[in-house]
């Protein structure tokens, strides 16, 4: 039986800011478990066409948080990125327009623009009505018919599946709110109203994808990391993992179901893991370039098997082609073409109506028994990889204080 003070699961972006955050304390007594061949998770990235393609899809370094940022700049400086102005846009029948949708009607034809005013008016949330609670209401309720109706909910449904209110409205509230004044001032004045969407500026690598941040973080780890190895067992009780490898603390970042033993799982866990549900998705490469200047643009028509593209060759140097994004579900290979494919089995987590109150309960009875969940999978949470690096970074500090006071 190997013993270590901490085990992680998984070398994606959680697993190795915490690993790492753990060697910044002097803490050498740990092992990061991973099942691949290559570190990373969602944020790897293969050289395809003779440049970087990224597998998991689009991931790129937000700028806001500056704990992050210094962090993870230790590891690939700040001289090696390029900063960029986000462009991201939706095609809306024949136009191609910038997001987010509601401050940029304004370049609709003016007919259209219409249309969308008429709804947005008398939309639920402008009219002071009582905010729904299944999801595809609350969509028509925040956004209006029209936004709903071409762009929201055959979006949403080409990501996450037909059955939009087994979806929560918990995690909607991000979403702007979408002011008839703004949007009317917006078109008036043929000007962006409102507030900014996220990634409203990112880094990512001059000479590299995004995923070379993560394999310089491995690398760091040295020994303390393996590779090849499938967990396929866990005693939460006596925190021993495959029964051969047991520890203090575990740290998750893995989905929870890929458990296929959980020895000393309540009927409330196991209950909760199977609650989960998820979202795969398809990355294609396709090698012709496209005319546009956008970074990504969402595709909501329903004829289409993608909802995403990808312009590598705006952020990405030396770099030609696109690649698409589509839910494995709709995913057709006469569309796709004869270009690289990789498929992310676990691409987002989806916020199910009874999610938080599941997962809320999960992960209270593990972590006494100092069993936590980290991270997009561990937390079951679609968090960006600079939002799991900074819970990283607090959940390590966390358990090393607590050490330190005992």
């Amino acid at each position: 039986m190997q013993k270590y003070k901490y085990v992680i699961l998984g070398a994606g972006p959680s697993g190795l800011a915490f690993a790492n955050r753990l060697l910044d304390s002097h803490e050498t007594d740990f092992l990061v478990i991973e099942k691949a061949d290559t570190p990373g998770g969602l944020c790897r990235s293969k050289e395809v066409d003779g440049a970087p393609l990224d597998i998991g899809g689009g991931h790129f370094l937000d700028v806001k948080r500056r704990k992050v940022l210094d962090f993870l700049f230790r590891f690939m400086p700040k001289e090696e990125w390029n900063i960029y102005e986000r462009d991201s846009r939706i095609a809306i029948g024949d136009d191609i327009i910038n997001s987010p949708i509601e401050a940029n009607i304004w370049q609709l034809p003016i007919v259209e623009q219409v249309k969308y005013l008429k709804t947005i008016a008398i939309a639920g949330c402008n009219l002071g009505t009582a905010m729904p609670e299944k999801f595809v209401e609350w969509i028509y309720w925040k956004l209006g018919n029209r936004i709903a109706d071409e762009y929201m909910i055959p979006y949403n449904k080409k990501i996450f599946g037909s059955d939009l209110d087994s979806l929560g409205t918990y995690w909607l509230n991000k979403l702007p709110n979408v002011s008839f004044d703004e949007t009317l001032m917006s078109c008036l004045e043929r000007k962006a109203y409102g507030s900014q969407p996220a990634h409203a500026q990112f880094y990512y690598p001059k000479r590299y994808g995004y995923g070379e941040l993560w394999n310089r973080m491995a690398v760091k780890l040295d020994k303390h990391i393996i590779y090849n190895q499938q967990v396929h067992a866990i005693d939460i009780n006596e925190r021993v993992i495959n029964d051969n490898i047991k520890a203090e603390y575990i740290i998750n970042t893995i989905p929870w179901m890929e458990f296929k033993t959980i020895h000393g799982a309540t009927s409330s866990i196991l209950s909760a893991i199977n609650s989960l549900k998820y979202s795969s998705v398809v990355i294609h490469y396709h090698t012709e370039d496209m005319k546009s200047n956008a970074q990504w643009i969402y595709y909501p028509d329903e004829a289409l098997a993608h909802h995403r593209v990808l312009v590598r060759s705006n952020f990405c140097p030396d770099s030609r082609g696109y690649w698409t994004e589509t839910n494995l579900d709709r995913y057709r290979e006469d569309e796709a073409g004869n270009g690289f494919c990789y498929v992310n089995t676990y691409a987002y987590p989806l916020n199910t109506v009874d999610k938080p109150a599941k997962m809320m309960s999960l992960l209270s009875e593990l972590k006494k028994r100092s069993v936590y969940g980290l991270g997009r999978w561990g937390e079951w949470q679609h968090y960006n990889s600079d939002v799991v690096v900074e819970l990283a970074i607090n959940l390590a500090d966390r358990l090393v204080n607590k050490n330190l006071t005992q």
